[in-house]
């Protein structure tokens, strides 16, 4: 069996273990050389030209994704070639636009927060109005880690954005200002016969709009796991994926959960699974999009914590610290993605394991600061 992915980042990357141990051969569309998935980049090439991705499709047994931004035109063509493609475009489409995610959030019913499209300053002057002078405007498409994202109380923050989607720039959203007290992600696997699993819920911690840690399980009362397990499935089913998708939640004061944005790929949410989990994210996407029968999500320990390595040392490299860092901490995994240190970068992240959620947290926190500027 032979896995095409497009994208060379860090979740092809670790996909890479997964496919050994499942004797799955991983060729990886790069978009440059010296990616994080080089060891199974097969080609480097641009994943917008549909030319590039039909000819890196050739032999291959599925094509899947790193990423979610390769087009809509490129990803039909693969489809209109015959290729299988998982999550395929119509499922894509929702992850790749906002506004249509939205829509179709409300078709299913999923509990989401009051939102409206943005086509002129009206409409972004009235919804400010009738919620309490503030939202949150988004562009559509292409923002990711924060990007593409305001909270504003004047039409005046977004004019640059305004003026851009009259002009047929990025058309935008404007979504009500949630007062949550945690963000959760519910990760959910599911294979085109149809079988889904879910993981345990997880918290995840933002600073400065990009994931510095994930807890797993999240603390939170016990009606909310059976609620998001509900909606993450019938997502998971309603939109027709493939893979892992990660559905991010706020969870409100409450105790309402709100869907806030859609990952069809392996996510940064659900990095603890390669050590906390039977099965990881990334065997699990491997052995779905293959239409294989899924791994058990049970929990290796009780408790689970990943922090991320944001920016990386501001000299020399990962390795240069490892004789500290795996001597100071040798019961905590470290994963490297082999990309060069870049403030606001993520390079890599660690995790611990264990019975106690207190412990387990401060030992992945100490062994990610010795990765720090």
């Amino acid at each position: 069996m032979i896995v095409g992915v497009v994208g060379g980042g860090q979740l092809a990357r670790m996909m890479i273990p997964a496919a050994v141990e499942l004797g799955i051969e991983l060729r990886v569309l790069a978009e440059a050389e010296g990616m994080s998935a080089g060891l199974a980049a097969t080609a480097v090439g641009d994943y917008r030209d549909a030319a590039t991705v039909l000819a890196f499709a050739e032999g291959v047994d599925v094509v899947t994704f790193d990423h979610e931004h390769v087009p809509q035109e490129v990803l039909r063509a693969l489809v209109e070639a015959g290729h299988r493609v998982h999550p395929g475009p119509d499922a894509l489409r929702f992850a790749q636009d906002k506004r249509a995610m939205r829509e179709r959030m409300a078709e299913l019913g999923a509990p989401q927060p009051d939102w409206a499209p943005v086509d002129s300053r009206d409409d972004l002057e009235r919804f400010l109005a009738d919620h309490g002078g503030v939202g949150v405007v988004k562009t559509a498409t292409g923002g990711y880690d924060g990007k593409g994202v305001r909270v504003v109380r004047d039409a005046d923050e977004v004019a640059d954005w305004l003026g851009g989607a009259l002009a047929g720039g990025p058309r935008l959203l404007v979504e009500e200002h949630v007062p949550f007290i945690r963000e959760l992600a519910q990760l959910v696997a599911r294979r085109p016969s149809g079988e889904a699993v879910v993981w345990p819920l997880v918290q995840t911690v933002q600073r400065d709009s990009i994931c510095a840690e994930v807890i797993a399980p999240a603390d939170v009362p016990p009606h909310i796991q059976p609620l998001v397990d509900d909606v993450a499935r019938s997502i998971a089913e309603g939109l027709g994926v493939t893979g892992v998708l990660a559905v991010e939640l706020f969870e409100t004061s409450d105790g309402r959960v709100l869907v806030n944005e859609l990952a069809m790929r392996p996510h940064n949410s659900g990095h603890w699974t390669i050590d906390g989990s039977i099965t990881s994210q990334f065997e699990q996407h491997l052995r779905a999009v293959l239409d294989l029968p899924l791994g058990s999500t049970a929990l290796l320990a009780p408790a689970s914590v990943m922090v991320n390595i944001i920016g990386g040392p501001a000299s020399g490299s990962m390795a240069d610290r490892y004789q500290a860092a795996l001597a100071a901490h040798p019961d905590v995994k470290v994963h490297s993605y082999d990309k060069a240190a870049r403030p606001g970068r993520k390079v890599g992240h660690v995790t611990a394991i264990g019975d106690d959620l207190d412990e387990v947290a401060y030992r992945a926190r100490a062994a990610a600061a010795h990765f720090d500027a």
